[in-house]
């Protein structure tokens, strides 16, 4: 029994170590593909990425969609950034389309890799502290993550990374992302302008409020996130019946 228990520990050990490799093995060439063709360059300015894509003709929105599918799953870019240089480029509407496109794949990519690959995995990318905040977050706030999602001030890749270590289905998974992707990057692509809500004024008032309202239903949806759950299966349940 000792030797087959030594055996199956080896085995979980080089398993570890072979999906640590090639996490570092895909991360390294995504990095060595952005580096050497100087796109990594180009992220860091909106001016850069937006001659760098229109010099590209049609392939330009291509492009936009593994960018954008990137930054959820392997480079540290906020999507915001993204969709904001993308609305300079495209106009807000086509941007947000092509933005929820590759956002859309990242995600489930990303909710693949914490669902098979494990904590791991998902330590490696996120950082331990990270991995540990977020995991107990949304083991005791499954609605939250869909106001989360809403919402641009959480780390939306780490989210959906860490949504694979918890008991989330991917049915619920995909039904936020569906439903929650779209509102918050059509959102962030019109109102980044500043012409709906200004950035001054009373614009920061309203944008004051719409803080506490986050942070408000953030907090209640996590404290009561048992009864929550209870009150939606009864009203399913109700349907069915």
């Amino acid at each position: 029994m000792s030797e087959v228990k030594a055996l199956s520990k080896k085995k979980k050990i080089l398993r570890s170590l072979l999906v640590v490799f090639l996490t570092l093995a895909i991360l390294g060439l995504v990095f060595a593909l952005l580096y050497f063709t100087g796109w990594w360059e180009k992220l860091n300015s909106v001016t850069k990425l937006k001659n760098a894509i229109l010099g590209l003709g049609f392939w330009g929105r291509l492009v936009f969609v593994i960018l954008q599918f990137l930054q959820v799953t392997f480079i540290p870019i906020p999507s915001p950034i993204l969709i904001i240089a993308g609305s300079i480029i495209f106009g807000p509407f086509q941007a947000s389309l092509l933005s929820f496109g590759g956002i859309l794949l990242g995600s489930a990519v990303a909710f693949f890799i914490g669902r098979v690959f494990g904590r791991k995995v998902v330590t490696f990318m996120v950082g331990e502290e990270s991995a540990m905040k977020w995991t107990k977050t949304l083991s005791h706030g499954k609605y939250s993550f869909a106001v989360m999602m809403l919402l641009p001030f959480f780390p939306d890749d780490i989210l959906c990374l860490v949504a694979g270590l918890t008991n989330m289905s991917w049915g619920y998974f995909m039904a936020v992302q569906f439903i929650a992707r779209p509102i918050g990057i059509f959102t962030t692509a019109y109102f980044s302008s500043g012409e709906l809500i200004p950035y001054h004024s009373w614009g920061l008032i309203v944008w004051a409020v719409i803080a506490v309202l986050a942070v408000a239903i953030i907090y209640l949806t996590t404290k009561y996130n048992d009864q929550i759950e209870k009150y939606i299966n009864k009203l399913l349940k109700k349907q069915k019946n």
